[in-house]
């Protein structure tokens, strides 16, 4: 095509990328690769064929990993973990630096190679996916070099075991290893199947780097080489993938201490107002759905045009539909590149030929090889059928309609994901009003797909747990550096003395602010440590857990008064506690048999002003991105929060607990001391002077191990958090993969609740999730 026959059609010529470097450096390898593990490649083993998806060939093969390669990477990356932490941030700030320019020196190798080997157009490896590999070294080289002056009392977390997806086969890699290793930690990664090439390069980087042995360590192989790595001798796991691997790998985990964090899934609302630049937004949508060929767990998949401009929006997005160019992905002027293996595009063909809805696909000729799917648009849907409710992953939008902003909510949230969402209007008051009512963990107003770095990215609901990037993802690969020592379990005193126990002697539930009997119509006695009868405590059953997070549920307004609100409740509670003081110190005597109860009402006491000052303190950030953005990190409450409280320190315990959760706006359902309960039922009168909202506190009591089952299950209920002197931490963690709500569980660990490790930020942020939310500014 001639110039003058571009500039006479104004179409777009062939503007190919060579391949030749990438393909240069392959043969260089020997088109064969081993597991590099302890700095160096291993000899081939068994191995699979890695292909180009755009035309079917063979780029390279691959070996499938052994266990004892998997166990020999974790040796490995355990035996120089000492030497690397013990380096000092500034010592490991001057290794990821030294990858990131290397990154930057071989970006064009990275982004031919990354092309090849998923599909993606060429312009977004070179120009998103690479660039933004980059930015993560360099920004997690300067958080190395602050971490002693920043995180005083942090530690790392010690070997770390990452699994990564193919749709972002490097840019994932820089998101779990940059954090892992600059806060001290070693790992073992396992690239996808799929796509493992560019994990290939970057592992011949780190020689170029000079990176210790045994630092970075990359295995290769199908899913079984991931469940190898979950079951191995590692300290944490960071997975990105399905939701459905995701809840495998939290059972996995359950009761073996590791720490975890997991990026899954998403069904994204991508929401247009009426009142949106309806141009711009079709842009956007382009760019948030046939991104990546729609291989992005944050894709904007569920299109929600509001009904008086839908008709208008839909005719200019078809009408751009007709100018999207499919083809080879190293053609710099293509839109839509390759679906990475034909196992995904058969699934892709197979969801939309089941679809209710109208099917619109974009008039385009498909090349005659390769992987390759039309971009398509499904209109007519309602908000339940099954495409817009399940993840599709590829180049398909799913579209329905709205009428107002509350049902637009309220469409948008009706998913069991939780991801991102994008919001676009022209007034910026719905915009902000609309993106804090959306479940998800980054909002995008006026824009689509902005990442970076120091801004965290992760989900909510079954989207998983954690952040990568920003603060909140690098502390994910950090603990306290204090040694725990192991908590010595509390029996209840026994005793044989009965008497009659009136009525309104039976101590009750605190169930939705009222005091109710409990289900199940049981109690047990509770003595003290001379055999003395103390009184009785209800036996809560899983009905009772039921009906308080009913409770719980029905009081959500609660996350929606201000601060300065919860934080005067506190006080008040805080100043009716003391008032009461004697009172309690003596209960706590007599159900101990100490005498250390006038401290811990006093701590207690001491504890709830903290919090209140805390209530309206705890706030986000404005992240400084490298665009015209204000990224905020806003701080939200989980929702409802179940916890078990501490035995060893009856109120001090439940205040330690209950305060931070309501102070951020949750709501709490707490399982009392099991061995002395009776103090937290004496707190009952306390809440019910103190202006305390139904709902936003309940408070049973009974057996932990008997209710940790039906907390840590229960749907509605967002995190479950275990001080417990039972052995419930590993039932918690497992029952928690049915909704994959995040667990705090001690691992049998003891903390002393009287000093400072029993308060403060660790609980704060246990008690919230930071949404992201871009707003864009300035031209």
């Amino acid at each position: 095509m001639t110039v003058s026959e571009i500039y006479e059609t104004m179409d777009y010529g062939k503007a190919p990328e060579s391949a030749a470097d990438a393909l240069a450096w392959l043969v260089d390898q020997g088109d064969r690769f081993g597991q590099f593990i302890d700095g160096a490649f291993t000899p081939p083993g068994e191995v699979f064929e890695s292909r180009n998806p755009a035309t079917g060939e063979v780029l390279a093969h691959l070996s499938q990993a052994t266990k004892a390669d998997v166990e020999a990477a974790v040796a490995a990356a355990r035996k120089a973990q000492p030497k690397w932490e013990k380096l000092g941030g500034p010592g490991r700030a001057r290794y990821l630096y030294a990858l990131a320019r290397l990154m930057q020196k071989h970006a064009r190798l990275f982004a031919v190679l990354e092309t090849l080997d998923n599909g993606k157009p060429i312009r977004e490896s070179r120009d998103i996916d690479i660039p933004l590999a980059q930015r993560h070294f360099y920004y997690h080289a300067g958080m190395a070099q602050l971490m002693e002056a920043e995180l005083p009392g942090r530690a790392a977390l010690g070997v770390c075991g990452q699994i990564i997806p193919w749709n972002f086969p490097l840019l994932m890699l820089a998101w779990k290893v940059a954090p892992a290793l600059a806060m001290g930690n070693t790992v073992v990664l396992k690239p996808a199947e799929f796509t493992s090439l560019t994990a290939m390069l970057f592992a011949d980087l780190c020689r170029q780097a000079g990176l210790p042995n045994g630092v970075v360590n990359i295995v290769t192989g199908d899913g079984a080489v991931g469940e190898m790595i979950v079951a191995s001798d590692v300290d944490k796991i960071a997975f990105t993938g399905s939701t459905e691997v995701g809840r495998k790998i939290r059972e996995a985990t359950a009761g073996s201490g590791k720490a975890l964090t997991l990026e899954l899934g998403g069904k994204s609302p991508y929401i247009v107002f009426d009142d949106a630049d309806l141009d711009s937004a079709v842009e956007g949508l382009v760019d948030a759905i046939w991104f990546n060929q729609g291989q992005v767990c944050c894709a904007g998949s569920r299109l929600l045009v509001q009904e008086g401009v839908a008709d208008a929006f839909l005719t200019k997005l078809k009408r751009r539909m007709e100018t999207l160019r499919i083809g080879d992905p190293l053609d710099k002027s293509i839109d839509v590149g390759a679906v990475v293996d034909p196992v995904q595009l058969e699934r892709i063909r197979g969801m939309v030929a089941g679809s209710n809805g109208e099917v619109f696909q974009a008039p385009c000729p498909l090349p005659e090889a390769g992987c390759y799917y039309p971009p398509t648009l499904i209109t007519g849907l309602h908000p339940a059928d099954t495409l817009m409710q399940e993840e599709i992953f590829g180049p398909v939008l799913c579209a329905t309609t709205f009428r107002t902003p509350s049902e637009a909510i309220d469409v948008a949230n009706n998913t069991r994901y939780g991801l991102a969402a994008s919001v676009w209007s022209e007034n910026i008051n719905v915009a902000l009003d609309v993106a804090p009512k959306l479940v998800a963990g980054v909002v995008w107003v006026n824009g689509t797909n902005m990442f970076d770095a120091a801004a965290g990215f992760g989900g909510v609901r079954e989207s998983g747990f954690g952040r990568e990037g920003g603060w909140e993802g690098l502390t994910a690969y950090t603990k306290s550096a204090a040694k725990p020592k192991a908590l010595k379990p509390i029996a209840p005193f026994k005793g044989d003395q009965t008497e009659p126990q009136p009525v309104d002697r039976t101590a009750k539930l605190y169930i939705g602010g009222k005091q109710a009997r409990p289900d199940g119509g049981y109690a047990r006695d509770i003595y003290g440590k001379t055999g003395t009868l103390l009184g009785q405590a209800p036996i809560g059953s899983r009905k009772d857990v039921r009906n308080a997070v009913e409770a719980a549920q029905a009081a959500k307004s609660w996350a929606g008064s201000t601060a300065h609100l919860r934080a005067q409740i506190l006080y008040y509670i805080a100043e009716n506690l003391a008032a009461r003081e004697g009172e309690f110190a003596a209960r706590i005597n007599q159900m101990t048999g100490g005498k250390t109860g006038a401290k811990e009402v006093d701590a207690a006491v001491t504890r709830l002003f903290s919090y209140a000052a805390w209530a309206d303190k705890f706030d986000g950030q404005v992240r400084a991105v490298p665009s015209r953005t204000v990224a905020l990190a806003m701080r939200e409450p989980c929702g409802v929060i179940g916890a078990f409280c501490p035995d060893d320190a009856p109120l001090l315990g439940l205040v330690s607990l209950m305060a931070p959760a309501i102070a951020m706006g949750n709501r709490v359902v707490l399982v009392a001391s099991e061995p002395f309960p009776l103090v937290a039922t004496d707190f009952y009168q306390v809440l019910d002077t103190s202006d305390v909202p139904g709902g936003v506190v309940n408070i049973l009591t009974g057996s932990h191990k008997d209710l940790a089952v039906p907390m840590a299950s229960h749907m509605d209920i967002e995190a479950v958090w275990s001080f417990s002197g039972a052995d419930i931490s590993a039932s918690i963690e497992k029952a928690a993969a049915g909704n994959l709500k995040r667990t705090w569980v001690n691992n049998g660990q003891a903390r002393d609740w009287f000093a400072a490790e029993g308060e403060g930020r660790p609980f704060l942020e246990a008690a919230t999730e930071v949404k992201t939310v871009w707003v864009p500014y300035g031209a």
